[in-house]
């Protein structure tokens, strides 16, 4: 049943549920139509200009490369995006380190799918793989801590292993699978801070049980270090070209024998489960709606579309049980325990301590160039 005052944008399928802060102009039109049309106008190239930057970065790339082992680094996961950049690497004949993070959750398509990667490629794998206690300790207290952004323990362990690894060795290039065209729209209420180490590290001083000796933390500070003093660079090349998600499955599958696993993120059981039972249980969130209107804004559905597709089950009531079960049980928690969290109400993220912006440490850093050994 609807809110009395439910509203939706006149263009897209954000409305007030997905966020309460949404706000709408007299024709209905909301923000995210709008913040869409300024990011993409902003940062996407395509056409000629597009062509020509891939092609001007893949010299550069080669040409700083020159008498080194790889010239760029690319995570993979197994979805859509990342096996995409892999395909484009191979394409441009560059030779990269391909990194995988692995926290346990892998689903057997996905790993499948990073096999086939890497042959296709013929390209050396790295693996971070966490000690499981530790990262289901983590998962575990920011359940309990009733926090919105489960995954930004995944993420922030990737990022942090991105840049350490191409300082490693010598590698001036990080190529992402981020893009604007099938990801541009997404509520700062849905997400918190990828690299604020601080947020991680107080929920689970809080919440935890378990000592974390080896968990990769990282940091706003490394991060800006990494990128003003070592020349680190992480380029988005999707942005600079037409990235239709029907057609690059088609190539991919083609290409490289990619299968498909279902819906965004799918790739991984956990966030699977995250995403289309978690968020939509205990935060009232339902994630296809940024995900179809992101698709809306870059002219792959209709808003007709759109609305039909998210009329469909979350889940299929069988599997629902059948994951629910995983989950739980790999988590080390009883039925009863898990409902009883998520029945909890909300806590914010700003409920506990929080990291600075990036910018802020800018004007620290001059002194530390020197210490570099401190970062790694």
């Amino acid at each position: 049943m609807l809110q009395e005052d439910y509203k939706q944008c006149s263009k897209t399928i954000m409305d007030n549920v997905a966020d309460k802060g949404i706000t709408f102009d007299k024709e209905g039109v909301s923000n995210y139509w709008y913040d869409y049309q300024k990011i993409a106008e902003e940062k996407l190239i395509h056409g000629e200009a597009g062509r020509q930057k891939w092609l001007n970065t893949i010299s550069k790339i080669k040409e700083l490369g020159k008498g080194k082992k790889y010239d760029c680094i690319i995570g993979v996961s197994g979805g859509v995006d990342s096996t995409y950049i892999a395909y484009l690497v191979k394409e441009a004949k560059l030779s990269p380190l391909v990194v995988h993070f692995d926290n346990g959750w892998n689903s057997e398509i996905a790993v499948q799918n990073i096999n086939k990667i890497i042959d296709y490629l013929d390209a050396d794998l790295y693996t971070l793989v966490v000690d499981w206690e530790e990262f289901r300790d983590l998962q575990r207290a920011y359940l309990k801590a009733g926090v919105i952004d489960i995954e930004a323990i995944t993420d922030h362990a990737i990022i942090g292993a991105l840049y350490r690894l191409a300082a490693k060795h010598n590698v001036k290039f990080v190529l992402s699978g981020s893009n604007i065209e099938t990801e541009g729209i997404l509520p700062k209420a849905w997400v918190h801070g990828k690299l604020d180490s601080l947020n991680i590290k107080d929920i689970h001083s809080k919440f935890g049980e378990v000592e974390l000796k080896t968990y990769p933390f990282f940091s706003v500070l490394k991060k800006a270090y990494y990128l003003k003093y070592k020349k680190l660079s992480f380029l988005k090349p999707i942005d600079w070209a037409p990235y239709n998600k029907v057609k690059v499955k088609e190539v991919i599958t083609k290409e490289i024998g990619w299968q498909d696993y279902g819906g965004k993120h799918h790739e991984s059981v956990f966030t699977k489960f995250y995403q289309n039972y978690i968020l939509p249980t205990k935060f009232k969130v339902d994630k296809r709606k940024a995900h179809l209107s992101t698709l809306i804004c870059s002219k792959q559905l209709t808003k007709e579309q759109a609305i039909e597709e998210l009329k469909e089950s979350f889940y299929d009531l069988n599997q629902l049980a059948t994951d629910k079960e995983y989950v739980i049980k790999k988590l080390g928690f009883t039925e009863t325990e898990f409902d009883a969290i998520l029945a909890e109400k909300p806590r914010a993220h700003q409920d506990f301590e929080v990291e600075g912006d990036i910018e802020n440490h800018y004007p620290i850093l001059k002194p530390l160039k020197k210490v570099y050994k401190i970062f790694r």
